[in-house]
């Protein structure tokens, strides 16, 4: 079985086990996962939600490396790196904002409120948008190649900021969150509870697999595509 077998194998094992195990009061079982307070099943959520904004986070942290190394070796590969890891991180954030939203319906009655942490990856989907309405707006590979690395630069310094910070100081119903109703998070729960403890660190490492291997699917398709324009790798100095 190759490696992508593997990941594929693993992401249904954690799928799975995250809608099927049971959520208990009082678990009896070595298998039971604890209920948390306030989320009782929509707990769930957590298992996909917060691997897709730790994928979308990992993903633009790439971009900009990528984008660094493009601005220091002019490599055309390199800006195809950057582009692509953008769009995947994108893809992720969209996903997480849904699922997000999907959550935020059956646990506070409507699918969006702007509530702070909505807000946050909205600003970030929107910060993404532009990146690649400007890739869109230059003609010229070198220079959309150089302006899109400065901006992933300084697009990446606000993903901490939205991500991490600004929920977390701000007043939010977000479980977890500064002036959370109900006291806990579910990473905090997760902290006392091996088994979602297992759960939630395997999902994390099957959705990151996902993602590098999402990533070099579209690097080599994107390379063939450079060789069969005849771009150069090397575009300049």
């Amino acid at each position: 079985m190759t490696w992508k077998g593997i990941v594929a194998l693993w992401l249904t094992l954690v799928i799975i086990a995250a809608l099927a195990l049971p959520i208990v009061s009082s678990p009896q079982h070595w298998y039971d996962l604890p209920n948390i307070r306030g989320l009782e099943q929509r707990a769930r959520i957590m298992f996909f939600h917060v691997p897709m904004a730790w994928v979308t986070v990992i993903a633009f942290l790439v971009s900009m490396i990528y984008g660094i190394r493009y601005l220091a070796r002019k490599n055309a590969i390199d800006d195809v790196r950057s582009v692509s890891s953008a769009g995947l991180g994108f893809l992720f954030c969209f996903l997480a904002t849904v699922t997000g939203s999907v959550w935020a319906k059956f646990n506070w009655g409507s699918f969006w409120n702007w509530d702070p942490r909505e807000t946050s990856i909205f600003l970030l989907l929107l910060i993404y948008a532009a990146y690649f309405v400007l890739r869109t707006a230059v003609e010229n590979d070198e220079k959309r190649g150089t302006l899109a690395a400065v901006y992933s630069i300084i697009a990446f310094v606000t993903v901490p900021f939205f991500i991490f910070i600004m929920p977390r100081v701000v007043p939010s119903l977000h479980p977890g969150s500064k002036g959370d109703p109900e006291g806990s998070g579910p990473i905090m729960q997760m902290r006392i509870d091996p088994n979602m403890a297992v759960l939630f660190f395997a999902s994390l490492i099957g959705f990151t697999a996902l993602f590098f291997w999402m990533w070099s699917v579209r690097v080599r398709a994107e390379k063939v595509n450079l060789r069969r324009l005849n771009i150069p790798e090397r575009t300049g100095g």
